[in-house]
């Protein structure tokens, strides 16, 4: 990836934008450097969702995820606010052990337990070859980040259907 003045996109900016362009559930994403921690928050329309029924299950499966894959993580942390009809749902993980098979399936879990209530960016429809090279992007952009640690504070986020991003 380059910026538009053809300078290389670091692997953690790179790593945040295409999370955002593989899962439009995301909507946003910070990388922490201090913690070396990623943290994603999902939105919910429906402030009637009772999310405190969903809380321990998302939790266990993303625990017994991880054992089935020989890991254990240091950072596995849900949280869940309502302000004004919409439930904010985040969810921060360490770099050292959150994989891209993960994040699919805490996304899958999410549109599973949630349905229409979990607020998408709805753009355009993307090609499966598009969706396989992502998930080839995110995999070697997390096993460099987990190689180098993350170099410095960066939030993603989406607006009116692009991907912006910013130093903390």
């Amino acid at each position: 990836m380059k910026y538009k003045n053809g300078g290389q996109v670091s692997d953690s900016v790179g790593l945040l934008i295409s999370i955002l362009v593989r899962f439009p559930e995301v909507g946003t994403i910070n990388l922490e450097q201090n913690d070396q921690l990623l943290k994603f928050t999902f939105l919910l329309s429906d402030a009637k969702v009772e999310f405190s029924k969903y809380h321990q299950c998302l939790a266990d499966s993303i625990t017994l995820f991880n054992e089935l894959e020989g890991r254990t993580c240091r950072v596995c942390n849900l949280c869940f606010h309502e302000d004004e009809g919409i439930v904010t749902l985040e969810l921060r993980r360490d770099v050292e052990t959150v994989t891209q098979n993960e994040i699919k399936l805490v996304i899958d879990l999410l549109r599973q337990q949630f349905g229409e209530a979990l607020v998408t960016d709805q753009g355009e429809e993307i090609p499966e070859e598009e969706l396989q090279m992502q998930d080839e992007i995110i995999k070697h952009m997390l096993e460099n980040i987990k190689r180098s640690n993350v170099d410095k504070n960066v939030i993603a986020v989406r607006e009116d259907g692009r991907v912006l991003v910013f130093n903390k």
